[in-house]
């Protein structure tokens, strides 16, 4: 499965609105879930971003439509970045 990282940002109707915001995130990754992408963590930050989430999916498709589907509810802007381990960025890297 191919694993994600997404900094996340509130928008201002998200800022207005977050103490809903875990209860946001626990239906996100029940929905997504069921679509076969894995919300792995989730994190709340101090700093330039609002959260941190981790998330696996079997295709970049399904991946990216739930990352769409979580931004365009208007509350978060997300930056996302494709993330490999040890082993995979061997692979890569021509190290293995």
């Amino acid at each position: 499965m191919a694993r994600y990282i997404s900094l996340i940002r509130f928008t201002e109707k998200g800022a207005l609105q977050m103490r809903q915001s875990t209860r946001r995130a626990r239906a996100f990754a029940k929905a997504a879930a069921k679509a076969g992408v894995r919300v792995e963590s989730q994190f709340w930050t101090l700093g330039s971003y609002d959260g941190v989430l981790m998330l696996s999916a079997d295709s970049e498709e399904s991946a990216l439509r739930y990352l769409a589907m979580l931004s365009s509810e208007g509350y978060v802007r997300t930056e996302t970045m494709r993330a490999f381990v040890d082993d995979e960025f061997d692979k890569i890297a021509g190290g293995r």
